[in-house]
């Protein structure tokens, strides 16, 4: 059964009047396939899936499996604040033809692990599709380490994303997948760029975060080094790309990410969130700084979008 591995994109979402800009959409997925990325995550948390409605999340869904074509595995987020929901989005992206489907635990209403764990099982038991968990305590429920040693001896549940930032918990998440015998059957991904490759020397099979698909060419550069065991340069590009994602960090997220995208040349729109007078003052100098950053960081970075879909000399 399939199982994520390697560089996955939580892919950000352009805007326009309110709406999926497919046109931008577009050249997003084919930026990033022709970098080599290993996957797509549409629908995601960066994404700002919170701001979609059902049709809007199907139609993101629909574009970037037309536009990659089969070429990358495509696996959409599901993540809704109740079952039904996520397992109507889930048998779409079936549907589409996508590999997987990705799903965190409902948001706004705490809830416990006991019913956290029911709501999982309910997605994976009525549709026929890998699923992986999405653990993201800083906006929902954390996910334990129980409901991931037991979860893990499902059929289709093939994974987890997590973005907790503890590598203490990935290493309990991992040891307990191990536990049950399930290692070869369950990938564990890192959600947290800036600790990849750490994960990785841990047994980690890859990473589902934003940078993977603003920053490509270092994170895919982690990868490559950590699988030909050149771990120092590995940690070089580790530590490379940090301040650039420090100075992401410094706007509402996902805006500064955004941002940093609109740099490369992609017209991401205006914030569907507003902003505050502040903020958007603050855009500024983060854009400046993000210019110098991004600069040093990988030179000539701007994308030549009309060669990049085929229309340039």
């Amino acid at each position: 059964m399939f199982k994520p591995e390697g560089i996955y994109v939580a892919m950000l979402t352009p805007f326009k009047d309110g709406k999926v800009n497919e046109t931008v959409l577009r050249q997003i997925v084919e930026f990033q396939i022709q970098k080599g990325v290993h996957g797509l995550f549409p629908v995601s948390s960066c994404g700002e899936f919170i701001q979609m409605d059902f049709a809007e999340k199907i139609r993101c869904m629909e574009i970037v499996c037309d536009q990659a074509a089969g070429r990358v595995p495509v696996t959409p987020g599901v993540t809704a604040p109740n079952p039904n929901e996520s397992i109507a989005l889930a048998k779409e992206a079936k549907s589409m033809g996508c590999s997987g489907v990705v799903i965190c635990p409902p948001y706004f209403l705490p809830i416990t692990q006991e019913t956290l764990e029911k709501h999982f099982e309910l997605l994976a038991d009525n549709v026929d599709i890998p699923v992986i968990l999405y653990n993201i305590p800083i906006f929902t429920t954390p996910i334990s380490y129980g409901i991931v040693e037991r979860l893990s001896c499902k059929p289709n549940i093939v994974a987890m994303k997590d973005s907790s930032g503890s590598i203490i918990d990935a290493v309990h998440f991992m040891d307990k997948v191990r536990l049950m015998g399930q290692q070869d059957n369950f990938n564990f991904l890192i959600g947290r760029e800036d600790g990849l490759f750490p994960a990785l020397m841990l047994g980690a099979k890859g990473c589902m975060t934003a940078c993977a698909g603003i920053l490509p060419e270092v994170l895919l550069g982690i990868w490559d080094n950590y699988q030909k065991k050149d771990y120092d340069k590995a940690q070089e590009l580790q530590f490379s790309f940090l301040n650039t994602l420090r100075t992401m960090n410094c706007l509402p997220f996902p805006v500064g990410f955004k941002l940093a995208m609109e740099l490369r040349g992609f017209e991401m729109g205006e914030p569907l969130q507003p902003l505050s007078h502040t903020e958007r003052a603050a855009m500024l100098d983060v854009r400046s700084r993000l210019e110098k950053v991004m600069g040093d960081l990988l030179g000539d970075y701007t994308v030549d979008i009309e060669k990049l879909m085929g229309k340039g000399s």
